[in-house]
């Protein structure tokens, strides 16, 4: 039952507009909640963020009333404590705050109060005759959309926004949707602990799982086929089948044990048991882009790690050679040695086990000694299962070609989303270009746009910048886009401590940020990005900062 708690330190609810405040609740131990005002009217709700915790004092306030965590991007409404962006799944709690005889109480339960969050509504009880079916991962070697967070921000979201159909996810895939960045970052192997929703969660919301893998689909008769033989009927297709990991076509690679690709539960598991509880063990990592280099984050203690690239400096492509020397010169510090602007020549077997990648060779002569070897260098879009299907056209990557909504061309009511999906990018110097971004924030939100247009057909494509995090020793805030290219790089802050933001320019226009130590930057320049008020490189040449640059209302994007 609600209560009325006393809020420290206020005697009135005096804050500006725009303002954002963390406060104390009074009579319960570690009790806090965020006051906001919009307008003439101050909000409480819940003082961090349901992603990862962060404080929400640290977020972005938009003149709407949006909150923005400093932290991954999570977007909440203050109005209503509802999720607008990934990656939070959980709502904001709401409470009625008021003053009184001098003081400023809220109204709420002490657990909610506690638990900074509320669960979202979406029980259901199926019915009607439509149907949506959401394809995962081809096999078990395919990182499918099932296991991430382009499914679980498609089908939370339609529960949310009062979808009563069936729905039906279809993947091989072990597990449920999980927190996948956690296998790289944190080489997290416990199912338990990476699951967003519990198995109880779906059949409370009328989500059916199945363990499956399929093998075709009809357009024409509207079905989904499986290897089992079974067939799945839709109204609504959503396609999230997600990556498959690219291995090295080279001598040794195939035929050796102890050299692992890693996308999923299992392949974390295989290179923990490599590595043993003892350690010690010779790495080799080949790919110096995320992934690799995460890993050799996560590995570098008690092993000797190495990491082989083929650009001059670690994401270099991406980041840039000046900004990627940063995060070389970070992991290095815990030990991890680089062979940068290398090429690999073959894997070779151990002395001792023949059946055992003992090490690797590089072109240019250098013998790197590996007990266990990691490979990163990419995915491709794992559309197998479509490639000679006369209905569907597959780009030349073999992705699937989609509108602003995701939906795919010349095939009404089918959606693509994920790493499969080539959709037009409207961010700073996108211009409508078609882009495949290979983001967790980005399949989440491309998820719950899709579900928008499933639920209430009128909605608009959900508009966002992409954003995406990293672990590179010390954690890496990304937003925007550059695949495009970019012409310079204006860094400002303490580059040479990791403490900087980085901004990439295409002529003036600014088309990523990237900053370490330096929030909320990377949130106050993906809402700038929205709407059109980011300040240009020659601006920001000049010292202006982004944290003084005033947000306007309109989104633009």
């Amino acid at each position: 039952m609600a209560q009325e708690y006393k809020l420290k330190g206020l005697s009135a609810l005096d804050l500006g507009n725009g303002e954002k405040r963390e406060v104390e609740v009074d009579g319960i131990e570690n009790g806090k909640v965020l006051l906001a005002r919009i307008g003439n009217t101050t909000h409480a709700m819940s003082s961090n963020c349901t992603h990862y915790g962060a404080p929400l004092k640290l977020g972005v306030l938009t003149p709407e009333g949006r909150l923005t965590c400093a932290w991954h991007g999570a977007c909440f409404n203050v109005g209503t404590g509802d999720v607008e962006d990934a990656p939070a799944l959980d709502p904001l709690a709401k409470f009625e705050v008021y003053e009184k005889s001098g003081a400023v109480y809220i109204k709420g339960e002490e657990a909610t109060i506690k638990a900074n969050r509320r669960k979202p509504n979406v029980k259901c009880v199926a019915q009607g005759q439509e149907k949506v079916v959401i394809v995962g991962g081809k096999d078990t070697r395919a990182y499918s959309e099932r296991s991430g967070s382009g499914t679980i921000g498609a089908v939370q979201a339609l529960r949310e926004q009062g979808y009563e159909g069936h729905v039906t996810i279809i993947s091989k895939e072990p597990n449920l949707p999980l927190d996948r960045t956690k296998l790289s970052k944190a080489l997290m192997a416990d199912k338990s602990k990476l699951e967003w929703r519990p198995q109880d969660w779906y059949d409370s919301a009328s989500i059916a799982t199945v363990s499956d893998e399929v093998s075709g689909v009809d357009f024409n008769s509207k079905s989904v086929s499986t290897k089992s033989g079974k067939s799945f009927p839709y109204t609504k297709l959503i396609l999230a089948s997600g990556g498959t990991p690219k291995a090295l076509p080279l001598p040794g690679f195939k035929d050796l044990s102890n050299i692992f690709l890693l996308r999923t539960i299992p392949d974390v598991q295989a290179i923990l048991g490599a590595v043993g509880e003892d350690k010690g063990k010779n790495v080799v990592i080949i790919g110096s882009s995320f992934i690799g280099m995460e890993v050799a984050n996560a590995l570098s203690s008690n092993n000797t790690v190495t990491v082989v690239g083929m650009e001059s400096a670690p994401l270099e492509r991406v980041m840039g050679n000046e900004v990627g020397k940063i995060f070389q010169r970070l992991i290095s510090k815990s030990g991890v040695k680089f062979h940068m602007g290398a090429s690999v020549d073959s894997a070779q077997p151990a002395e001792t086990d023949q059946s055992k990648v003992g090490s690797v060779s590089l072109k240019d002569g250098t013998n790197l000694p590996a007990d266990l070897v990691i490979v990163g260098v990419g995915v491709s879009p794992a559309t197998e299962y479509l490639q000679d299907n006369s209905a569907i056209q597959l780009e030349k990557d073999g992705s699937i070609k989609t509108n602003e909504s995701f939906e795919v061309e010349s095939l009404p009511g089918v959606y693509a989303i994920g790493d499969i999906a080539t959709y037009p990018y409207h961010g700073p110097g996108g211009n409508g270009r078609l882009t495949r971004i290979e983001h967790w924030n980005v399949a989440q939100n491309a998820g719950r746009s899709v579900a928008a247009s499933i639920a209430k057909p009128s909605a608009a494509p959900k508009r966002f910048i992409p954003i995406f995090w990293s672990a590179l020793g010390s954690q890496l805030r990304y937003c925007g886009n550059s695949m495009g290219g970019w012409d310079d790089v204006v860094l400002q802050g303490q580059p040479d401590e990791a403490k900087f933001a980085a901004f990439y320019g295409k002529g003036e226009t600014v088309v990523a940020v990237a900053s370490m130590q330096m929030d909320p930057v990377m949130s106050k320049s993906a809402e700038l990005m929205r709407r059109g008020n980011m300040p240009s490189l020659n601006e920001l040449r000049n010292g202006k900062s982004v944290l003084d640059v005033g947000l306007p209302s309109e989104v633009k994007i």
